[in-house]
Parts: C-alpha cells; sequence; structure tokens
C-alpha cells in the first residue's frame, strides 16, 4: 500500500508540474464559444492538443488562433455534430494529426423550448438528435482508440455534457431534459462496457452557467435549426452582475451565476488523473441549486 501511495503521489507531481493533460489529446465540441471555448483553451493550456469543433467555423477559428498564439496546440474541424458524416470526419482528423485520442468533450447543444403539449416532433427529434444520438455516433466512432489493451492505455475518458434539466426537468423543456436525461445512462453504461480497457466516462450537470443558453431571450440570440430560426436563452433573466444577488438567485445557495470558466475547471477535473479513480459518476456544478 504504502508503495502504491508513493507511485500514486509521483504521478500526480509530475502531471502537475507538466500540465494536468500534458501529452494527451482531447476532442471538444460546441467549443467555439461559452463553456466549450472555455475548456479548449483551458485543456490546452494544461497542455493538452485540442481538437476543437464548431458549427460557427469563424467563432472556432478564433479560437484555435488564441490556442496557438499562447503556445498551444490545437486544429479546428468544422461541422455540425449532427450531420452523418461528422463523426468519421472529425475521428479521421484528430488521429491524423496527433495518433490517438485521449478525452472527448460532448458539449455540443442548444435549447428549443416550448411547453410540452406545444412541442412539435421537430422540436423533440432535433434535441435527441444533438444531445444524444450525436454523442453516441462519436463516441462509437472512436471506439477503436479507447477499448485498447496493455502498454498502450494511457489516460483516457468520455464526458458527456448534461444539465440540472436532465436530473430535475425544466418546465418548457421536455425535449432538453429528456435528452439532458438520456447522456446520464449513455455515460454509465460506458463506464460499465469500457472500464476494463481502463477508459472513464462520466456526465457533468451543469446548473446556471452564464452562456447565450441561460441569457435573457430578449437579448436576441438564435440559432438557424434546418432553416429556421429559434429564439435562444431565458425569458426574462437577470443580467448577472458579478457579485451575490440574493434575490435574482436565491433558489442557488452560492447566490450568483457560474462563469463559463468555473464549469471548465470542474471539465479538466474530470479529464485529469485526479479523477483517476472516477467513473461513471455525474458531477453536478450548480453553486448548490438542487441539493
Amino acid at each position: 500500500m504504502a508503495n502504491r501511495l508513493a507511485q500514486v503521489s509521483r504521478h500526480f507531481s509530475n502531471a502537475l508540474s507538466r500540465g494536468l493533460l500534458a501529452g494527451e489529446v482531447a476532442i471538444i465540441t460546441g467549443a467555439g464559444q461559452g463553456i466549450g471555448r472555455s475548456a479548449a483553451l483551458l485543456f490546452a493550456q494544461e497542455g493538452a492538443k485540442v481538437v476543437a469543433s464548431d458549427i460557427d467555423e469563424a467563432r472556432l477559428n478564433a479560437v484555435v488562433d488564441e490556442i496557438r498564439a499562447a503556445g498551444g496546440d490545437a486544429i479546428g474541424v468544422a461541422g455540425d455534430v449532427g450531420a452523418d458524416d461528422f463523426p468519421k470526419k472529425i475521428v479521421d482528423a484528430t488521429v491524423q494529426k496527433y495518433g490517438k485520442i485521449n478525452h472527448i468533450v460532448n458539449n455540443a447543444g442548444f435549447t428549443f423550448d416550448k411547453m410540452l403539449h406545444t412541442t412539435p416532433d421537430d422540436a423533440f427529434d432535433i434535441i435527441m438528435k444533438i444531445h444524444v444520438r450525436a454523442p453516441f455516433r462519436l463516441i462509437r466512432q472512436a471506439a477503436p482508440y479507447f477499448r485498447l489493451k496493455g502498454e498502450q492505455r494511457e489516460n483516457r475518458s468520455i464526458i458527456n455534457v448534461s444539465s440540472t434539466s436532465g436530473l430535475h426537468g425544466n418546465v418548457g423543456q421536455a425535449n432538453y431534459a429528456a435528452a439532458k436525461s438520456a447522456v446520464i445512462g449513455l455515460s454509465k453504461t460506458i463506464a460499465k462496457e469500457w472500464g476494463p480497457f481502463g477508459v472513464r466516462a462520466n456526465t457533468i450537470a451543469f446548473g446556471l452557467i452564464q452562456t447565450r443558453l441561460t441569457a435573457a431571450k430578449e437579448a436576441g440570440a438564435t440559432i438557424e435549426i434546418n432553416g429556421k430560426t429559434v429564439a435562444l436563452g431565458i425569458p426574462g433573466a437577470p443580467t448577472p452582475k458579478g457579485t451575490s444577488d440574493d434575490k435574482a438567485y436565491s433558489h442557488i445557495p452560492l447566490r450568483r451565476v457560474g462563469a463559463p470558466d468555473e464549469a471548465a475547471g470542474a471539465v479538466l477535473f474530470l479529464a485529469s488523473s485526479l479523477a483517476s479513480y472516477v467513473s461513471g459518476h455525474t458531477l453536478e456544478v450548480t453553486g448548490g441549486a438542487g441539493i
């Protein structure tokens, strides 16, 4: 036991000195803005070679340029995660450039809010496609680079992004809540099937993090879905003030909204060797909401 503890201590010390993800390769979807952007920048800062993806090519290129300007290593693969050819496209690009894959962070997504009784099939189907089918297909495509045996095994993990809506449901989000609940089951299944290969699979459930999805809908953020313009955000959401606000955030014990950089820190933890014995878990990053 003492020898094992000494080995673990040395391993963590080396990881911290070189960067928590030094030499590892991470695919991060939805990396053009918000939590995905913060995660891409933080992973690169911690030594990872980042394969960033986003449907918005201009935003994606800006993130890749920012990583490279800071001395990091990154490539961008623009595209719709829901497209049939996307998994092969990004896996092939990753392996061609870096020769391996250590981590997949399935972060890409959006909301298409409607009350359950007014939700049309297409609004339900597209959310399930992007938040459940797309992560499943990307993970399946990458299987040969995770189901490795013997000396080839390194720190490898799958991280699927969920939400408190997936844990507790939410008014106006039957589609989103169903999808975000489904990825929890997906992560647990991966943990059981791929655990023997040393692969960890976890879910991260975010609460109120300041992104375009949680900003006031009146701010006008939109996304194009199959030729339709869909408004993003929460009607009447308060504008974060950067300080505690007992009135606006009374349901959150910390009394404030979370920042994308704080969300990214939690993603980094799950990917890093600091979480080497954490698998099948759902990490709630909520400021205490929902306890």
